[in-house]
């Protein structure tokens, strides 16, 4: 075994994720002919088989998703030792992967990377949007150093930090403005429309509507919040977004913004990453800056 190498073991891995040989090449920056030299080198250096070839796609053998276990643990302790030296500069540079779900990262994102960058010289910000399940995975793989998403997320092996709290609004036709705001249980009778299945946030409407997703008949599902809004401003039906999308969202849609009265549906913010990441004191630095830049926009879309 002493001819394995670690660009083997990177290259190995990516072709595990991608099921591919062409993408698994354009992930590593390689070409094809050479990643898949690299990984018949590998085999024949363990003496057995890593993948079943087909005509569209790789698929692991039973050895090979055995060794892909081994070889993640390997690759992210490899890039922790990177860390530790990282974390003994007085300040963040290099490569930062960061995660951000989809209900955050177009209203927020844009002043955390300006202000990350003006206050980290020689930072090199990577985002990565998904959804919450994805980006505790690609955490727990390495893949990402560390994700903005709404909490909790209950995972053991990571840090959750809390940064901030928003409250969610009502969006409903241009012609409903001025009309009593409906409690939940008035809201269970309208025609909600929500973000499809896999998005938090949809999860946090529903629990706020005391709804089970599988059983009101007028939920129609969207694939994004600005989806979401149109569909209302076509007057299909009224939806529940974020504050911190009410800028972006509703400027170019005929529609009516309205807070809810006694009980405030809303979702707490927050940052994670791996407690075995020697650069946790930097990413409470990172935090700060992402609460700072939150408190600003916060500022713009509520002035008092």
């Amino acid at each position: 075994m002493t001819n394995l190498t670690l660009k083997q073991l990177r290259y190995f891995e990516a072709l595990a994720r991608q099921g591919h040989f062409g993408r698994a090449a354009d992930a590593c920056a390689i070409s094809q002919p050479a990643l898949s030299m690299q990984i018949k080198e590998l085999e024949e250096t363990l003496g057995t088989d890593l993948f079943e070839r087909g005509p569209r796609q790789v698929r692991l053998t039973n050895f090979g998703e055995a060794f892909a276990l081994r070889v993640r643990d390997i690759l992210r302790a490899v890039d922790e030792l990177g860390d530790l030296a990282r974390a003994s500069r007085h300040r963040l540079v290099g490569r930062l992967r960061i995660g951000v779900i989809p209900t955050i990262a177009p209203y927020l994102l844009p002043a955390i990377i300006g202000n990350l960058t003006r206050m980290h010289e020689g930072l090199e910000i990577h985002v990565r949007e998904t959804l919450t399940s994805k980006l505790v995975q690609e955490l727990a793989e390495g893949r990402l150093d560390t994700a903005i998403v709404a909490l909790p997320v209950s995972e053991p092996s990571l840090t959750e930090v809390a940064l901030f709290s928003e409250n969610f609004v009502l969006v409903r036709p241009g012609e409903d403005e001025g009309k009593p705001v409906p409690n939940r249980e008035a809201l269970r009778e309208m025609r909600l429309l929500l973000l499809e299945e896999g998005h938090c946030f949809r999860d946090q409407a529903l629990s706020f509507c005391n709804m089970h997703s599988a059983l009101p008949r007028e939920l129609l599902d969207g694939s994004s919040l600005s989806t979401l809004v149109q569909m209302v401003s076509a007057g299909i039906g009224v939806t529940l977004i974020p504050e911190m999308a009410l800028g972006v969202e509703t400027r170019s849609a005929s529609v009516s913004v309205a807070r809810f009265h006694s009980v405030q549906p809303s979702r707490t913010i927050g940052m994670i990453w791996r407690k075995t990441s020697p650069l946790a004191k930097q990413f409470l630095q990172i935090s700060d800056i992402v609460r700072h830049s939150a408190d600003a926009m916060r500022e713009q879309y509520d002035p008092t």
